[in-house]
C-alpha cells in the first residue's frame, strides 16, 4: 500500500510549476550556481604542464585517475581550481558525525537546537580546511614528482595548495547557499552535476571504442542493460521499508477522549544512504591518487606496494572495499541515522508501544534486533552496487570508470530532489487552496451584511 504523501505526490500537478513563483526562482538559483561550479571547473591552477598533464591523465584515465575525475567533474584531469572537489567536506562532515556519536560533548551539543547545530557545522568546516591541506600538499608534491610543473620549489606548493583550499571552501560555500536558497541538497547536488558532466564524454569513448573493433558489441549491449538494471535495483531498494507496527492506547487529552490508534515505524533497508560508499571511497582515493600521480616520477617501494595491491580492480582493493562499506553502514545506521535507544525512549513518551513488546529497553533491543538483519540485506545491496561494475570493468577492460557509487548519488540524489519539488508543488497547490477559501468566505459575509432584513 502506498503512503497517504505518496498518494498526494501522485496527484499533484507539474502545471502548477509555472504559476509557482518561489519554486521557479529558487530552481533557476540551484542552476545559476551549478553553472559557476562548471566554469571553475576550468580555471587552471597556476604553474601546472597542461601538455604533460593531459597526458598523463590519458593514461591514467582507465585506473584511479578516471574515478578521482568523475567525482570532481573532470577538474582533476584538468587540474582546475575546484581539482579537489567537495570530498574533504563530506569526509570532514561524516567524522564530526561519528565523532559526535562517540564523544559525550559533542553529542550534548547536539541536543542545544540551533546554536548547537551551529557550532557543529562550525567544527566541520574547521576539519574541512585540515584536510584540504593535507590533500591539496600532497597533490602539489605528487605533481612536482611527476615533471608536471613549470617550476617546482616551495613557491609553486605554496601557490598549488592556496588555490586548491580556496576552490574547496568557494565550493562549500555554494553548496550551503543551494541548499539554504535553492531547491535539494546543495553539496549532493555538486556531485551529482559533476559526475553527470562526464557521462557524455565517457558514453561517446566507449561507443568510439565499439566502432573501431576494441570492444564487442555484445559487451556494449550488455554494459548499457546492466547499467539500466542497477538503476532500476537501487530505485526499488532505496524505496524498500521495513515496517513495524506501532500502537498507541486509548487515552485522554484534556476534555477529550482519543480512540486507540494503530501506526508504523518504517525502517529503510539502507538506513545509512550511500554514506558509507561515499566515506569508503574517499579513504581509498586519497593514497592511491598520491600513489598515481607520484609514478612518472621516481616511486618509492611504499608507493609501489599500494599501487600493486590497493589499485582499482585489485582483490585487496575489492576486500577493503567491501568491508567498509559494511561496516559504516553498520556503524553509520546504529550511531547516527537509527539509535534505537532514542527511538525506544521516544515511543516510550508518546506512549506507544511494540505488539508484544514491554516499553523500554525489550523494545530498543527488539528495535536492534530488527534493525540488524535489514542491514544484513542493506550492506550487502550496497557491496554489490559499488564492486560489480568494478569487477566487470576489469574483466573486460571497459576504457572509461563508471562505478556504483556515482550511480548511488545519482539516483539518491535524483529522488531526493524530485521530492523536495514535490513537496513545493503541494505547499504551493495548498496555499492556492487556503486563498480560495477565504476569498469565497469573505465573498458570502459582504452577501449576509448587504442583504436586506426580512420583516
Amino acid at each position: 500500500m502506498v503512503s497517504a504523501a505518496e498518494q498526494m505526490a501522485a496527484n499533484t500537478s507539474w502545471a502548477a510549476l509555472g504559476k509557482a513563483t518561489d519554486l521557479r526562482h529558487r530552481i533557476f538559483f540551484t542552476l545559476g550556481l551549478l553553472i559557476v561550479y562548471r566554469l571553475g571547473t576550468y580555471i587552471p591552477v597556476p604553474g601546472i604542464d597542461g601538455a604533460a598533464l593531459r597526458d598523463f591523465m590519458e593514461q591514467a584515465s582507465q585506473g584511479i585517475g578516471g574515478i578521482v575525475s568523475m567525482f570532481t567533474g573532470g577538474a582533476l584531469g584538468r587540474m582546475g581550481i575546484f581539482a579537489l572537489g567537495i570530498m574533504p567536506y563530506i569526509s570532514a562532515s561524516i567524522i564530526v558525525q561519528l565523532l559526535t556519536a562517540m564523544v559525550p560533548a559533542l553529542e550534548q551539543l547536539k541536543k542545544e537546537g540551533e546554536q548547537g547545530r551551529k557550532k557543529i557545522n562550525q567544527y566541520t568546516r574547521y576539519g574541512t580546511v585540515l584536510l584540504a591541506l593535507f590533500q591539496a600538499y600532497g597533490l602539489a608534491a605528487s605533481l612536482e614528482a611527476g615533471d608536471l610543473a613549470h617550476d617546482p620549489g616551495w613557491y609553486f606548493r605554496a601557490s598549488v595548495v592556496i588555490t586548491l583550499v580556496g576552490g574547496t571552501m568557494f565550493l562549500m560555500w555554494l553548496g550551503e547557499q543551494i541548499t539554504a536558497r535553492g531547491i535539494g541538497n546543495g553539496i549532493s547536488l555538486i556531485i551529482f552535476v559533476g559526475i553527470i558532466a562526464e557521462v557524455p564524454a565517457a558514453l561517446a569513448q566507449f561507443f568510439e571504442s565499439g566502432r573501431s573493433g576494441a570492444i564487442s558489441p555484445a559487451v556494449i549491449v550488455g554494459v548499457m542493460v546492466m547499467v539500466v538494471a542497477v538503476i532500476a535495483f537501487v530505485v526499488f531498494m532505496e524505496r524498500a521499508l521495513r515496517k513495524i507496527s506501532i500502537q498507541y492506547p486509548r487515552r485522554q487529552v484534556g476534555m477529550k477522549m482519543t480512540e486507540a490508534q494503530q501506526s508504523h515505524l518504517p525502517v529503510k533497508v539502507n538506513p545509512s544512504g550511500v554514506i558509507p560508499a561515499i566515506f569508503a571511497s574517499s579513504l581509498l582515493l586519497m593514497p592511491t591518487t598520491i600513489a598515481t600521480f607520484s609514478q612518472a616520477g621516481q616511486t618509492g617501494p611504499i608507493m609501489s606496494t599500494i599501487l600493486a595491491y590497493f589499485g582499482p580492480g585489485q582483490p585487496l582493493y575489492l576486500l577493503f572495499f567491501a568491508a567498509m562499506i559494511v561496516f559504516f553502514a553498520y556503524f553509520y545506521t546504529f550511531n547516527v541515522s537509527f539509535k534505537p535507544d532514542e527511538v525506544a525512549d521516544n515511543l516510550k513518551n508518546q506512549n506507544g508501544f511494540v505488539p508484544g513488546i514491554r516499553p523500554g529497553k525489550k523494545t530498543a533491543e527488539y528495535l536492534e534486533y530488527v534493525v540488524n538483519r535489514v542491514l544484513v540485506l542493506g550492506s550487502g545491496y550496497l557491496a554489490a552496487v559499488c564492486l560489480l561494475p568494478e569487477v566487470l570493468r576489469a574483466q573486460y577492460a571497459i576504457p572509461f570508470y563508471f562505478g556504483g557509487t556515482s550511480v548511488l548519488i545519482v539516483v539518491s540524489v535524483t529522488m531526493d530532489t524530485i521530492q523536495q519539488v514535490q513537496s513545493h508543488l503541494l505547499a504551493h497547490q495548498y496555499e492556492g487552496l487556503i486563498q480560495k477559501s477565504q476569498l469565497r468566505g469573505k465573498g458570502k459575509t459582504r452577501k449576509k451584511r448587504g442583504a436586506p432584513s426580512r420583516r
